[in-house]
Order: C-alpha cells, then sequence, then structure tokens
C-alpha cells in the first residue's frame, strides 16, 4: 500500500514539473532552440517552437529614430499571417556587438585608419553595451570577450596586426556559431573589411549567407576598396582607372574586378538578410561617421520575438512584416527569415 502511493506521489510531481505541449522552457542562461523539435510523451506530443527574434527600427518621416513605443502599437505578420509577440524589449535595453575587423594584408596601409575608427565607435556605444572584438586574415583571433570595460576594448583593438589572407566567411562563421548563438539578449555584428575571402577552408559564401538567415541578430557591414593598394604589389598595375587585362589578381588567382564585385554583393546580401545597413567607406572620415551611424542605430533598436504559429516541418523562407499603430512612420526590419526544423 505504501509502495503504491509513493509511486502516486512521484507520477503527480513528474506530471507537474513538466511543460505544457507547445511552451518551451529554458534556464536564465540558455537560449531558445534555433530549430523546433517534437518529442512523444506517452500519448502527448510536446512541440518546442523556435522562437524568432525580430530587431526592429521606427523612425519618423525626418528620420529621427522614436523610442517611446510600447508592445502593443507593434503588429507582427509571418506570411501574412499575425503572430502573437511573445517578447519585448524596448529602445533602452544595451547591445552585445561583435566587432570583426579585416587586418588581411590588403589593408597594411590602412590599418591604423581602422584601429581610429574601430575606437571611435567603442566610444560612441552606451555605458552597458557589451563588445567583442575579432580580428582575422587567414587566422581568426577573438582578441576580447564580450565587455564594457573600454580600456580592455582599446587594448584589443590596438593589437590588430596585419597578416596575410583573409577568412572573412571563416570569421563570420566562427563568430555566429560559436559566440552569438550562445549569447541572449540584443545582439549585432559589425564588419569592417574589403570583402574578398580568399582563405576560409570549411566556411564558403553560400553556407555563410545560409547562417545568416537563421541569425537573430542584425548585420551592419562597412566595406572599404583595397583594389589600389592590393595592384602595387603586384607586377601588373591598373591603367587609366580601368581593370585593364584582369591580369591584376587575388591570391587565387581571380582578376581583382570579380573578386570586389562578389565582396560587394556579400556585403550587401547579409544587411538585407538581417535588417541592417550596409556602407561604403573610402576614408579614415568616412569610417568615422559609418560607424556612428550604426552606433546612432544601434541605440534605438526594439526586439520584438514570438513562436511562429505555423509548425510545419518543411524548411523554407518565411516572409516578415512588421507595422506600427502610429501615422507617418517608416518601420525598418529583416523581411524574411530562414525556418530549418530539426531532422526526425
Amino acid at each position: 500500500m505504501i509502495k503504491g502511493t509513493l509511486t502516486q506521489i512521484a507520477l503527480s510531481l513528474l506530471i507537474l514539473l513538466l511543460p505544457p505541449a507547445g511552451l518551451s522552457v529554458f534556464g536564465q542562461n540558455q537560449k531558445p532552440e534555433t530549430k523546433p523539435t517534437e518529442e512523444p510523451v506517452e500519448d502527448v506530443v510536446r512541440v518546442s517552437t523556435a522562437l524568432v527574434t525580430l530587431p526592429v527600427s521606427v523612425m519618423d518621416r525626418q528620420g529621427r529614430f522614436i523610442t517611446d513605443l510600447k508592445q502593443d502599437q507593434f503588429h507582427l505578420f509571418e506570411d501574412g499571417i499575425e503572430q502573437k509577440i511573445a517578447y519585448f524589449d524596448n529602445a533602452e535595453k544595451p547591445f552585445t556587438v561583435a566587432l570583426l575587423l579585416d587586418v588581411s594584408d590588403s589593408t597594411k596601409t590602412k590599418l591604423a585608419d581602422i584601429q581610429d575608427a574601430a575606437t571611435a565607435f567603442v566610444d560612441q556605444l552606451r555605458p552597458d553595451d557589451k563588445v567583442f572584438i575579432v580580428s582575422f586574415d587567414k587566422r581568426v583571433s577573438i582578441l576580447c570577450e564580450p565587455t564594457n570595460d573600454r580600456k580592455a576594448l582599446y587594448s584589443a583593438i590596438k593589437r590588430t596586426a596585419t597578416g596575410g589572407g583573409t577568412s572573412l566567411y571563416g570569421a563570420i562563421d566562427l563568430v555566429v556559431r560559436q559566440r552569438l548563438s550562445r549569447l541572449a539578449g540584443r545582439k549585432a555584428v559589425v564588419l569592417l573589411t574589403d570583402g574578398v575571402d580568399t582563405t576560409s577552408e570549411l566556411a564558403t559564401y553560400e553556407s555563410t549567407v545560409r547562417e545568416v538567415n537563421e541569425l537573430d541578430a542584425l548585420i551592419y557591414s562597412i566595406q572599404y576598396q583595397t583594389a589600389e593598394d592590393v595592384s602595387k604589389t603586384q607586377s601588373d598595375s591598373i591603367m587609366s582607372g580601368q581593370w585593364g587585362n584582369g591580369r591584376v589578381v587575388t591570391s587565387k588567382g581571380e582578376p581583382l574586378r570579380i573578386a570586389y564585385e562578389r565582396g560587394q554583393r556579400f556585403l550587401q546580401l547579409l544587411p538585407d538578410s538581417t535588417g541592417g545597413r550596409f556602407f561604403h567607406a573610402d576614408s579614415l572620415n568616412k569610417m568615422k561617421e559609418r560607424f556612428a551611424s550604426i552606433a546612432a542605430e544601434l541605440r534605438e533598436q526594439y526586439s520584438l520575438a514570438y513562436y511562429p504559429t505555423n509548425r510545419s516541418l518543411r524548411q523554407k523562407k518565411r516572409d516578415l512584416k512588421v507595422r506600427v499603430t502610429l501615422p507617418n512612420i517608416a518601420v525598418k526590419s529583416r523581411r524574411s527569415y530562414i525556418y530549418a526544423p530539426v531532422e526526425q
């Protein structure tokens, strides 16, 4: 009799501890799964659906950010169907920013400018915003883990040094997989590079774009031109401002014109996929201006999150739309994401 009673008590406690169907339970330091799973428990199927996070900027017609909005003023749609907002952060919440600096051999003459511009960017973030510094040439180096200690960040930036090769895709892959995927809260990637990858071994243009489409973070890219500096190190040169016969090549033997065109497409695609922005910068002053624009925008971002009502296990691109119940405003956010369920 006692044994039966104890068994009943144990079963009752187990039932109380299990989450309701459709509810995901996470610890304080855990991040929701990025892919849905289905797990049968006797006669009940519990579905844990991916939490989709969406950074949003709201501006008036003069381009000024609006920062005092409430959750009930936002309406979020996936494939035309309105979704219930499960999580809302206003523009006052801090960001964690991954600052990626291209220090490949093509940047030798620009390293001091890159360091100055990166330092100025850190200065313009809010005191509670955290930054981690990543530099990349052929190798990818984490120079500073996420911190708001300005002295530590300045020191990390000053430690950047140029080297051979450019593992651009590898740097983004490492940051997404090993850092951002483990962080909760508002996140952004700020990337300063010429966009030309020459030495990534595992990550590719295509694989990086796929990862970014599943990333719950903004990406801002600043492209600076290094074509003239690269050409000066080779026996051929660009004649009369043209690319000549294409003999000026990357370390892979590819004409610079082709490499830079692909690099620009890549750097435009990343922000377009995540709701960030793409910039050109051809001087130190331009770099600082671009960084200032990014810092200002990060200070004014809202974050919305929801559990999709469409629980189809088919991987596909889903369209997103955010509306705000105010007249004469402009809303900027990512326009789509890739829903990628776990294979059964």
